[in-house]
């Protein structure tokens, strides 16, 4: 990361190690997490937080989930719903990450929970927006096992990803009912989102869930570009138009380093070794 930055771009990149997280690339999430911080922490006051603190817990944590650490993701989520983190974003955003993290690890987190997702549903009442009330179902039917709230939380819009998420929940619930009939028409939209998202870690869990109803998950042999995430492929095709990756970092708001990361990561996947190479290739 580029030293400097000033807050918001520190929120920025580290919405890029939340992507990172997603996609279950833990050495970039950790060295991106690291840099952003080192970063913001030459400029932060003397006991303060750096800018971005906010944003590098929540990253961490839906890397440990997507890896099936819920007990490493619950201690990074839980004091943001302290003081004085309560106000930002990320600690309403983070709430049903924090009530997965406790219900996987059985813990319950106790009142911390509790107050939390008594805070999102304030949220979502004052904002009025569909995801935040869909995610509140979502709260809601992992801490309960109510199936209409499942329901509930799969008849609002909401973002893909998350969208996903809560099929994925679903359908480990109805497996556990042994309806695997229903389990298994959910886990087979949430493997296809996940699939399309480069969501790794989440589709080999969706995947292993359907395998668990009896049902072999398909394995489709897949093109070179599609084994690359949705930013390698999006460097990929700006490298094989020419483009430096300094231009390529600033088209897309990283650093230079995360770029040739990427590239790095992408060259073995679609066979190549060298730069040069890519402009033959069907990106």
């Amino acid at each position: 990361m580029e030293a400097g930055r000033d807050a918001r771009g520190a929120v920025e990149d580290d919405a890029d190690e939340r992507h990172a997280a997603i996609e279950g690339d833990e050495e970039l999430c950790r060295s991106g997490v690291a840099d952003a911080l080192a970063d913001a922490l030459a400029g932060a006051s003397p006991g303060c937080q750096p800018a971005g603190h906010t944003w590098a817990q929540w990253a961490l944590s839906l890397l440990d989930l997507g890896q099936g650490r819920p007990e490493a993701a619950l201690p990074r989520l839980l004091p943001l719903q302290e003081n004085p983190f309560a106000h930002h974003v990320v600690a309403h955003r983070g709430i049903p990450d924090l009530v997965e993290a406790a219900v996987r690890a059985e813990t319950g987190a106790g009142a911390g929970v509790a107050g939390a997702v008594r805070r999102l549903e304030s949220f979502a009442q004052r904002s009025g927006r569909p995801w935040a009330q869909a995610l509140v179902h979502r709260c809601r039917a992992l801490l309960t096992g109510d199936e209409h709230e499942y329901r509930m939380a799969l008849k609002l819009p909401a973002r893909p990803f998350e969208q996903a998420r809560t099929e994925l929940l679903y359908g480990e619930w109805l497996r556990r009912a042994r309806r695997k009939a229903d389990a298994r028409r959910a886990l087979r939209r949430a493997l296809e989102s996940f699939d399309r998202l480069g969501a790794r870690p989440w589709s080999a869990r969706a995947h292993a869930e359907l395998e668990a109803t009896g049902l072999p998950a398909p394995r489709r042999p897949e093109p070179a570009a599609a084994r690359l995430t949705p930013q390698e492929l999006q460097i990929a095709r700006l490298a094989a138009r020419g483009l430096s990756n300094k231009d390529i970092a600033a088209q897309l708001f990283l650093s230079p380093k995360t770029v040739a990361y990427h590239l790095y990561k992408a060259y073995p996947k679609l066979g190549v070794t060298a730069r040069g190479d890519l402009a033959a290739l069907p990106l």
